[in-house]
C-alpha cells in the first residue's frame, strides 16, 4: 500500500454537506486515499447556511463538495455553471471546485442506472418522493425504459411537475398504489425523528417483488429489514452511495481506483458504522 502523506499544507480537502450528515461517504473517501497514497482528506458537514457554505468552498479552496438532502437544488444558483449530468434533471449532488470556478455535477443518475439495468423495465412501480434525488432516480427509471410508474409525493406542485416531466402519474398519498418495484426516495427511515417509521405498508411490501430504499445512514432501514423478512430483493442505499461516490471520488481527485480498492473501501465504511 503506497504511504499516505501527512496532513500538510498542501493537503486538499474535500467535504459534503448533508442537513443529517452520515459516516459512509467519509469513511469511504478517507480509506481510498489511504490505499491510493493520495494527500487528501475529507469531511462531512450539516450547515444551516448553505450561500455561507458555499463561499467557504471557493474562497478556500476546498476541491470537491457532495451535496446531500436537503440541498440538491437550492445549491444550483450558488454556483458557476452545472455539468449535463445535473442540468438534465435540475439536481445537483456533487461540487468540483476548478481554482474558484465551482461545477455542479450528479452521479446519482449514473449509480440508480447500473443498479437497476438487469430489471425488466416493463415492471410497474411506485416511487415515493419529489426532490433532488426523486429527480435522478425518475430519470434514471425513464432513460432505462421504465414506462408504468407512479409517482406519490404531498407537495403536489414538485410531484405534478416530476411525473408530467417524464411521462408518468402522480398522486398525493400512497393509497392502494401498490406495485412490484417499491422505491423510497424521502427521509423516512433515516437515523433520526423518522427512523421508526416505514415507507410502504407491510401488506405493500409483502406484494411486491423488489425494494429500493435510497436511505443510507442506517445502512440497513426498517423498510429494508422488513423486504429481506418477506424474502424481496433489496437495493441499498449503500450500494447507491458506494457507486455514486465512486464517480466523485474519480471527479475530485483524477484518480480511477481499482475495483478491489473500492471494494475494500466501501467494506470499511459500512464496517466503521
Amino acid at each position: 500500500m503506497p504511504t499516505k502523506p501527512l496532513i500538510g499544507r498542501e493537503t486538499r480537502l474535500c467535504m459534503s454537506l448533508s442537513a443529517r450528515p452520515g459516516n459512509f461517504g467519509t469513511r469511504f473517501h478517507n480509506r481510498l486515499y489511504e490505499l491510493l497514497g493520495l494527500d487528501f482528506v475529507y469531511k462531512a458537514f450539516s450547515t444551516r447556511d448553505l450561500e455561507g457554505a458555499v463561499r467557504g468552498i471557493r474562497a478556500l479552496a476546498i476541491r470537491g463538495c457532495a451535496i446531500s438532502m436537503p440541498f440538491k437544488e437550492a445549491v444550483i444558483p450558488l454556483l458557476d455553471g452545472i455539468a449535463p449530468s445535473a442540468a438534465a434533471i435540475d439536481s445537483v449532488n456533487t461540487i468540483v471546485n476548478d481554482e474558484g470556478t465551482l461545477t455542479g455535477h450528479n452521479t446519482d443518475y449514473a449509480a440508480v442506472v447500473r443498479l437497476i439495468a438487469d430489471i425488466d423495465p416493463a415492471t410497474p412501480f411506485v416511487l415515493r418522493g419529489s426532490g433532488g434525488m426523486a429527480k435522478a432516480v425518475v430519470a434514471a427509471l425513464c432513460n432505462s425504459g421504465f414506462r408504468d410508474g407512479t409517482i406519490v409525493a404531498r407537495n403536489a406542485e414538485q410531484g405534478q411537475a416530476l411525473a408530467t416531466r417524464y411521462g408518468f402519474r402522480w398522486q398525493a398519498d400512497l393509497g392502494a398504489a401498490g406495485a412490484p418495484l417499491l422505491i423510497n426516495v424521502t427521509p423516512i427511515g433515516m437515523a433520526g425523528g423518522d427512523a421508526d417509521a416505514l415507507a410502504f405498508p407491510e401488506a405493500m411490501i409483502a406484494a411486491s417483488q423488489i425494494v429500493i430504499d435510497v436511505v443510507q445512514y442506517p445502512p440497513e432501514t426498517r423498510l429494508l429489514r422488513a423486504a429481506q423478512m418477506a424474502g424481496k430483493r433489496i437495493i441499498t442505499g449503500t450500494e447507491i452511495a458506494t457507486l455514486q461516490a465512486l464517480d466523485q471520488f474519480v471527479l475530485y481527485t483524477g484518480v480511477t481506483p481499482s475495483d478491489a480498492q473500492v471494494a475494500d473501501a466501501a467494506a470499511f465504511a459500512r464496517a466503521a458504522g
